[in-house]
Parts: C-alpha cells; structure tokens; sequence
C-alpha cells in the first residue's frame, strides 16, 4: 500500500497557504482503500516561505476491518509537501552625472521589479545618493525603505542595483564683446579715419 500526500507550490503572499489530503495505491486484488481508515490530519497550512512536510506515517493508517496484518501489507508512505518561495524583489536606483553648478545631484526615484512586496509590508522605497562636488568622486545612490510590522526578511530574495551620481567640472563660458570705434565729422573735402 503506497500513501502519498499531496504537494503545492506557492509564492509568499502575506496570506496561508494549504495542501491536504493524500492518494492511496494498493498493489494487491486483496485490499481495497476501503480496508484501511486514517486517524490523522492529512493537511499542512503555513503563510511564511520556508519548506513544510504534512507529517504523514504509516501508524495514522489502520486496519479497518480486521482483515490483514502488519506482516503481509507493507505500507510505503510518501509525505505530503507544501513550499512557499520567497518573493524575488529587484529594487534599482538610478544613477547620473552633470557639470559642477554648486547645487546636489539627487536621483530619489527607485524602480521596484520582478515579485515586488506585499501591500503594506514597506512603504518609502526611495533613494538617499547626493553629490554636490567634483572631488567627491563617485557616490553610490543608496536605496531604503520602511519595514511595516509584518515584514518579515525570510520571506523576500531582495537584489539591490544601486546607481552611481558623480560630478562633473563645469567648462568655463567666456563672452567676448567687440565694439568698433566711432566717429563724427563734417566734410571738408579731405579724408577722415
């Protein structure tokens, strides 16, 4: 007699997941399902992601009617699963240059792909990178966010692709004005310059 639970596969979605029961397979004309009588709970409910057996053996299968023992039915059980698998969320600042005129270079926006997060678990997603001179170099534009009181890390895979801001020196502007000399005279017959 094989006894196989159940399986599923979920993504974490804040919210439980459930998989029950199970398939019986009897290999013998002798026996019929109906010779046999569960006394357990074929059934696994879990919200987080992680990895969950249903905890099947063969001591919750009995002998109904009284009809075989344990020394000619051998039981095979294979257990039920539930998986639930971590959102896969890619968070990506950006990144940028521009010529030095004294004010910060900020990029704030933060592009939120793949799963992204469960409503309500993070708010403010944003990014902090300032840069205001040349000699600062490259700044890495960080990305936070707010942790809401059910999130929990485990059931997240979080990819962060933060951009770089730089400065760069500004190029001198220079206006060059020429203004010609004038002149005003009366004609006397000879030339004027």
């Amino acid at each position: 007699v094989t006894i196989t639970g159940h399986k599923d596969t979920q993504t974490y979605n804040g919210k439980p997941h459930k998989v029950e029961g199970y398939e019986v397979s009897i290999d013998s004309e002798l026996y019929t399902e109906n010779d046999f009588t569960f006394t357990g709970t074929a059934e696994v409910e879990k919200t987080d992601a992680d990895t969950y057996d249903m905890g099947l053996n063969k001591s919750q299968f009995k002998n109904k009617n009284n009809n075989f023992s344990d020394s000619n039915v051998e039981f095979v059980v294979n257990d039920g699963q539930l998986v639930i698998n971590k959102r896969q969320v890619t968070l990506t600042s950006e990144g940028g240059s521009k010529p030095y005129d004294g004010t910060p270079l900020t990029k704030p926006d933060v592009a939120v792909t793949g799963d992204g997060f469960v409503a309500g678990e993070v708010t403010e997603i944003k990014a902090t990178g300032s840069v205001t001179n040349v000699s600062e170099g490259e700044v890495t534009n960080t990305i936070t966010f707010t942790k809401g009181e059910k999130f929990n890390e485990d059931n997240y895979a979080i990819e962060k692709k933060e951009g770089k801001l730089s400065i760069t020196a500004a190029t001198a502007k220079v206006t060059v004005t020429i203004t010609g000399h004038k002149d005003t005279q009366t004609y006397n017959g000879k030339p004027h310059k």
